[in-house]
């Protein structure tokens, strides 16, 4: 029979790219073998086998063949699926047939997320660089790096080498920029070896896509974009969202606070709250309840996207800053007391 690939990825026969990308995500980082370092043996096998049916059933022509043909027809000599496309089959021994070879698993990985090691990499120093993404929870691993350099001893990498430890930078982001999301271009600088082990110093423009919802703590790296030096796997680049103070909203997980001025008077009888949103849209609020120093009004979904689904929103929450009158009159007193006594 073979592997049934829509098992392994706990999908049906009609599931969507969308479907695919979900369950992969899903899967994938819950078998990474760096996730599991007390059953590494068997992650592994589990993650390979969920990278293999990801990079098939994702791909049209592959899934031609494996729903055809299965397992064994995929990765044995069969006739070329009708929408052709060699690029995707290695040519077999007869002119007319295909041979399917899984790619690795940590490549799949890497370009699905954008890095390769999301859980774990060692520490020390030295320089780092090559190129990578992703995402786990809060952590958003992507692109990276400005002015970066060395550090001191790390653990050990990839045939014994040590790797450097990570090398980490704020990234300031408006208000605005978290809201609606942006593009950063980041310029950074490091020293690449050739074959001799001699060093040349090279420059590279690194872009961050930041996602709407991203919040501050949130880390960007760029897997080994740090300098190169024999011995040694190079570093890390890691930014770091950093939030910028805004002079209208403050944030609150995924709410957005605002503090309103209002006389005693709009306190007791009502008022209106005007506010331009981080989008650039007016928003009119009328406030008709008595506003006491602990009220708060809140506008459902105003606030700022969820990271996980951007489909979706916190809310905006008015908090008011009610202004007493310093003295009154006699006669003021006697009108407060008749109207409120």
């Amino acid at each position: 029979m073979g592997v049934d690939y829509y098992n392994v990825l706990q999908v049906d026969r009609n599931a969507s790219d969308d479907d695919l990308k979900k369950a992969y995500r899903k899967l994938a980082m819950k078998w990474h073998p760096d996730k599991n370092p007390n059953n590494k043996k068997d992650a592994e096998a589990k993650f390979k086998q969920i990278s293999e049916a990801y990079e098939v059933l994702s791909d049209p022509q592959k899934k031609a063949v494996y729903d055809q043909y299965g397992e064994e027809g995929l990765k044995g000599n069969v006739p070329p699926p009708d929408a052709g496309g060699a690029t995707y089959f290695s040519t077999g021994d007869g002119p007319t047939s295909f041979r399917f070879n899984p790619r690795n698993a940590d490549d799949i990985f890497a370009e699905f997320f954008g890095f390769s090691r999301p859980f774990g990499g060692g520490g020390g120093g030295g320089g780092g660089t090559r190129f990578s993404s992703s995402m786990f929870g809060d952590n958003i691993f992507a692109s990276f790096g400005e002015g970066v350099g060395g550090g001191g001893a790390g653990g050990m990498h990839h045939g014994g080498a040590r790797k450097a430890a990570p090398i980490e930078n704020k990234l300031p982001c408006s208000l605005e920029d978290l809201y609606k999301g942006t593009t950063k271009k980041m310029k950074i600088s490091r020293e690449i070896a050739d074959v001799s082990g001699k060093t040349m110093p090279v420059e590279e423009i690194l872009t961050i896509d930041v996602k709407p919802g991203w919040k501050k703590g949130t880390r960007i790296t760029f897997p080994e974009k740090g300098n190169e030096q024999p011995g040694v796997t190079p570093a890390d680049l890691v930014f770091i969202i950093d939030e910028k103070p805004h002079p209208v909203f403050t944030r609150e997980g995924n709410d957005l606070i605002v503090k309103q001025k209002i006389s005693l008077v709009e306190a007791l009888t009502g008022c209106t709250v005007n506010l331009t949103t981080l989008d650039g849209r007016r928003l009119t609020i009328p406030i008709t309840s008595v506003i006491h120093p602990d009220y708060e009004e809140v506008v459902p979904k105003e606030g700022m996207p969820l990271q996980k689904d951007q489909t979706k929103r916190g809310n905006l929450r008015i908090k008011f800053n009610i202004k007493f009158p310093t003295r009154l009159t006699s006669e003021q007193k006697t009108g407060v007391k008749k109207l409120l006594g």
